[in-house]
């Protein structure tokens, strides 16, 4: 096929040809020409949705040539474009089918794809051209960055020095002076109408007025000079006729106090603050609702409230009074007009209530509440109790009132007239004696046998009694006896049970309580988690003795389960006594004699308590228990060398090097010979150990350390070199290592020893830091800056690190630092130290107070943490906070901190405890700026 000469001319065809005009087009209006417009431009004057008629309606014939004109193509030349053919559709009265939807798919799908080929490049190009722009037209916020940095070299004198910004207004925009406006005195009224001027107006002037003084041509008035105190006078002389007028003639006093008037007028005014019609919109709808029914209460209640509301307080009571008459039987009309009636007229309405409804127990106990003294109100009750002797309600209330032998012999009447109250059976019980209290209690059980509060009751009584034997007895009883007549054993409903009587001081019943609903319902197999949860949750519910009788019954039927014992004695450790404790460790070790923490836990407790020879009993009968046990070697030589008998924890070393040579004794005993100043000793011991656990970092670590300290400084850096030929992976020694070259003024190696040991060991936190602290003793402030950006991109999650960006920031940005921080770390101890310290800076003590307590909360482990809190209470806290947080410590026995281990694994402390340890660091930190 030839293309069309004509197409190549029009190349730079314009879109809009060969399209219909838009609806309501008029050619040249955009230009301003105007034209007559015709019916056949507007349409005819019918709604489109209408019917038409034949006479609106073009010939078929010619509507049938019309739609083929509009159905063929526009194949003309002038329509051709070289790229895209025809505008029109070529195949457009062809029907589209499934092949034709197919190949829709397929181009649809083949764009999509070159798409998808192109979309990674069409976003790079993005980004640089974003980029770019950013460049050439960067905001004012970065073209003034540098120029913000230099204001932090501003001295404060020339920062004052800064002039301060004019006022360009005159003088009188800047202190506009408002107009005055100054009362004119009636002294000086009165001396210009009486003395220098006439007193009155020229009738002529046309200024003539009903005044005193002036004369009006056509009427008398009288003449005279005025008299402004006159005036005021009479005025007040008025107001006092008009309140006699409403004086009382017979009795002689006033109906309306004269001084209250005014304030009587105020509380007069509605205080509805709505539209007026919709007030006369809801009066109107609710006559209608109670003329169409009138015996329906709610619509006068709603009338009366609607005329409350709106501050008609005795249309109110009216209406209410009105459909009481109405509907004498309705016990909400009247309780609503008591309420609204003052209190006299109140009782009165109430009275006439009870008389209409004596049934009714809301009526009777409003009464009550109308009068002021309790023997009337013990009189209301008890005439009450004659119509409804049946009423729970009333009964509690009546007796509430009553002294004790009062009450008791109201209960009895009570329990007879309603048996089925459990409250007042107990509430007789508490009154009786012993003997008569169990007598009450055995007639409720007749009559509630489905009720398990008094079997508990009866258990409460026999053991306030001293009768323990008999509580287990009743409670067995109580779950048969509720069993038998169908009640469900529930076990919470139990344990609550349980748990209020612990509260009320009731062990043995608690006890017993648990012991028999323990284990009803539950499959053998979920017998230990279950009963471990159900200890837990009396534990934090602070029910103690639940949770020993738990434990109690879990291992009487688990004996030999050591992690029982050992929740059992964590528990007594740290709310029960030293005795329970010891008891119960004797027990454990008992039924475990091969659980070395027992042993262990049972030594320290009578160390503790200063009977180191009892300990060393334990610990002997735990080595033959656990022969050639290291735990327990250690712990023997811990006991001797804490009570300074240091030959017994050489023997002792000696005989655990010969019969359980570990690595851990090698370290105690080496330990020992440094601490004793032993270094040759201590030397010689590491050697050894070196030889035969040559894997084991610490050994290595430790005879470097010694080496330092006695200034061999060549031998150390030997050693600690060929420690990590065979422990590479350990952190501590690379970190003293580098340390070791820093020492020596090697800083060059110290950054190769710390980049190696960070290629060994990739994403370790503690290099990173290190390497960054490096860098800011020496000095280089801009590397250790950029350390850290890359150490926090390697470990975005590591606490540490983020605490140290916080405070390398300057002072403003440091909140912001903080934030990202805590989204990183949010529950990371050292970033919330962090936070406190910042709060420290910016002087909010109850904040970082608070912050503290957060941190040592979810780390107590962190020594840093307690001493920072207990620097802070020294400073900023009184003696109780200081003693409290040192307590808290204490319990903690923290391990770990930065600060912390300087002081606790110095040699030279190697035998402080944790509140000396705690002083020690908290004098040496420093106060955070």
């Amino acid at each position: 096929m030839s293309v069309p000469p004509q197409a190549f001319v029009n190349k730079n065809k314009k879109h809009f040809l060969g399209i219909p005009a838009p609806l309501g087009y008029v050619a040249g209006v955009g230009r301003g020409a105007t034209g007559f417009t015709t019916r056949s431009d507007i349409g005819p004057a019918r709604d489109a949705n209408d019917v038409s008629d034949d006479r609106h309606a073009p010939p078929a014939a010619k509507r049938k040539k019309t739609e083929e004109e509009d159905d063929d193509e526009d194949l003309n030349d002038s329509n051709y474009d070289e790229f895209s053919g025809y505008s029109g559709s070529l195949f457009s009265k062809d029907p589209y089918d499934k092949d034709d939807a197919e190949a829709d798919a397929i181009y649809e799908s083949i764009d999509k794809r070159m798409d998808e080929k192109r979309k990674e490049y069409r976003e790079k190009r993005l980004k640089e051209d974003l980029e770019r722009y950013r460049q050439e037209r960067p905001k004012i916020q970065q073209q003034f960055s540098d120029l913000k940095r230099e204001l932090k070299m501003v001295s404060e004198d020339e920062w004052a020095a800064i002039p301060e910004v004019g006022d360009a207004r005159n003088r009188k925009q800047r202190n506009p002076r408002a107009e005055k406006f100054t009362p004119l005195p009636d002294s000086v009224l009165s001396r210009n109408l009486g003395g220098e001027s006439s007193s009155t107006i020229d009738p002529s002037s046309g200024l003539a007025s009903m005044m005193p003084g002036v004369m009006t041509p056509g009427m008398l008035t009288p003449s005279g000079d005025l008299d402004l105190r006159k005036i005021g006078q009479a005025r007040n002389t008025l107001m006092t006729v008009k309140l006699s007028q409403v004086s009382d003639s017979v009795s002689g006093q006033t109906v309306v106090d004269p001084k209250g008037y005014l304030t009587d007028l105020q509380s007069m005014i509605p205080t509805y603050g709505g539209d007026i019609n919709d007030i006369k919109k809801a009066r109107l709808l609710l006559k209608s609702v109670r003329e169409t029914n009138p015996n329906h209460p709610p619509a006068w209640i709603a009338s009366a409230r609607l005329e409350e509301v709106t501050g008609k307080i005795q249309s109110a009571r009216n209406l209410i009074m009105k459909g009481c008459e109405v509907n004498p039987s309705s016990e909400e009309l009247w309780l609503e007009a008591a309420r609204l009636q003052p209190p006299d007229t109140a009782r009165a309405v109430i009275a006439h209530a009870a008389r209409n409804l004596p049934h009714s127990v809301r009526v009777w106990v409003k009464a009550a509440e109308l009068e002021q003294e309790p023997k009337a109100k013990r009189r209301v009750y008890r005439k009450a109790l004659e119509h409804i002797p049946n009423s729970v309600r009333l009964w509690k209330a009546a007796v509430e009132l009553e002294n004790p032998e009062d009450a008791r012999i109201l209960l009895s009447r009570a329990v007879e007239c309603c048996p089925t109250s459990v409250e007042l059976w107990l509430a007789l019980a508490r009154l009786e004696t012993y003997e008569n209290a169990r007598k009450v209690l055995n007639k409720a059980r007749e009559n509630i046998p489905t009720d398990r509060q008094i079997w508990v009751t009866a258990a409460k009584l026999e053991e306030a009694q001293g009768n323990t034997h008999m509580v287990e007895k009743i409670i067995d009883r109580a779950i048969t006896s509720l069993s038998a007549n169908g009640v469900e054993i529930n076990r919470e409903h139990w344990f609550k049970e349980a748990m209020e009587a612990e509260k009320s001081g009731a062990v043995h019943t608690c006890q017993a309580i648990i012991r028999s609903v323990i284990g009803h319902g539950i499959e053998p197999e979920d017998q230990k988690h279950t009963w471990m949860e159900d200890a837990d949750a009396c534990a934090n519910e602070g029910a103690y003795e639940c949770a020993r009788a738990v434990y109690g019954y879990a291992l009487s039927v688990f004996p030999s389960k050591k992690s029982i014992w050992l929740r059992a004695a964590y528990l007594e450790k740290q709310h029960g006594t030293r005795a329970t404790l010891e008891a119960l460790l004797q027990r454990a070790v008992a039924h475990c004699p091969k659980s070395e923490v027992l042993w262990l836990m049972g030594a320290k407790s009578k160390w503790l308590a200063g009977d180191v020879r009892a300990a060393r009993q334990i610990l002997s009968l735990a080595f033959q228990a656990n022969p050639n046990s290291e735990e327990i070697w250690l712990a023997a030589v811990k006991l001797e060398s804490e009570n300074k008998e240091y030959d017994r924890a050489r023997r002792l070393l000696e005989k655990a090097r010969a019969s359980a040579p570990t690595p851990r004794v090698m370290i105690k005993s080496a330990k020992l010979e440094w601490a004793l100043n032993k270094l040759d000793v201590a030397l010689n011991l590491l050697s050894e150990a070196i030889t035969i656990f040559g894997d084991y970092a610490k050994l290595h670590m430790m005879k470097g350390q010694i080496e330092e300290q006695m200034g061999r400084d060549s031998d150390a850096h030997n050693t600690y070199t060929q420690g990590l030929k065979k422990c590479a992976t350990s952190v501590p020694m690379w970190i003293l290592l580098s340390r070791l070259e820093e020492k020596l003024k090697h800083i060059t190696k110290a950054r190769s020893v710390l980049e190696k040991a960070r290629l060994r060991n990739q994403k370790n936190a503690e290099l990173w830091l290190e390497s960054v602290r490096l860098e800011q003793r020496a000095g280089c402030v801009e590397a250790a800056g950029s350390l850290l950006a890359k150490a926090l991109q390697e470990c975005p999650t590591a606490g540490r690190l983020w605490a140290l960006a916080v405070f390398m920031e300057p002072r403003p940005q440091r909140k912001t630092k903080s934030v990202d921080a805590l989204k990183k770390c949010e529950h990371d101890a050292h970033v919330l130290l962090a936070v406190s310290q910042l709060f420290w800076t910016e002087r909010k003590l109850n904040k970082c107070r608070e912050w503290f307590n957060r941190t040592v909360k979810i780390d107590p482990d962190l020594g840093d943490a307690w001493a920072y809190f207990y620097k802070f209470e020294l400073l900023h806290g009184n003696e109780q906070q200081q003693e409290d947080v040192k307590n808290r410590c204490k319990a903690a026995e923290p391990h770990h901190g930065e600060n912390w281990c300087k002081v606790s694994k110095d040699i030279a402390n190697w035998c402080y405890n944790t509140e000396q340890i705690l002083l020690l660091v908290a004098k040496n930190l420093p106060v955070p700026t």
